[in-house]
């Protein structure tokens, strides 16, 4: 009976805590306490999805590895908007664009590289449509190093290892399978391990 009694008595202090955070976050908003756009917090926006160029598989105006997408302030939200002016946002006016990355992409298919190499990579034609024609003549003259090294191209091509030899990436599917390459440097961040 007195665990139920202290169970009620706990619940209503949270909730009156989250509704007091709720209500001072949106108090904050329509105070204009945010300086830009850009400043709001999840939720308070809505993004467009990019724009996918069929050719690339990349998004539209992709430079410099960012394309930007546009994003709408929820409405009864005032914030400075991507020009400086603060606005009153109804729904459907642009508040910021928002950078999301994507990749150099100069025409290499990633699917005609691993045919290629599945294919006729003893002939050294995957190393030729790479732009490794040193590398893809002397896969022609020894038969793929006597198979061994097809079979290795064929590894290091389908595991996105090897690419077009300008630095490009590869042509995948927006949704397809990309390889994400990680990598430690001075800066990063090292979470220390405690052992029991």
């Amino acid at each position: 009976m007195a665990a139920s009694r202290k169970r009620k008595l706990c619940l209503p202090p949270l909730l009156c805590f989250l509704f007091y955070r709720i209500c001072s976050t949106l108090d904050a908003v329509s105070a204009g306490e945010v300086e830009n756009c850009s400043e709001l917090r999840l939720g308070q926006y809505k993004c467009d999805p990019p724009k996918i160029n069929h050719t690339t598989q990349e998004p539209e105006d992709c430079s410099s590895f960012a394309a930007r997408v546009p994003c709408f302030p929820a409405p009864n939200i005032s914030c400075r908007d991507y020009k400086g002016t603060e606005i009153n946002f109804n729904g459907s006016q642009i508040g910021f664009y928002k950078h999301i990355p994507c990749r150099n992409v100069n025409g290499y298919s990633y699917k005609v590289a691993v045919a290629l190499s599945l294919f006729l990579g003893w002939l050294g034609a995957d190393r030729f449509y790479l732009g490794y024609p040193a590398l893809g003549l002397l896969k022609f003259c020894t038969v793929g190093f006597c198979g061994i090294g097809s079979l290795i191209d064929f590894m290091l091509i389908s595991m996105q290892v090897v690419g077009p030899s300008d630095g490009s990436s590869y042509i995948v599917d927006y949704y397809g399978a990309r390889l994400t390459r990680l990598s430690i440097t001075n800066e990063t961040y090292r979470k220390t391990q405690t052992y029991p």
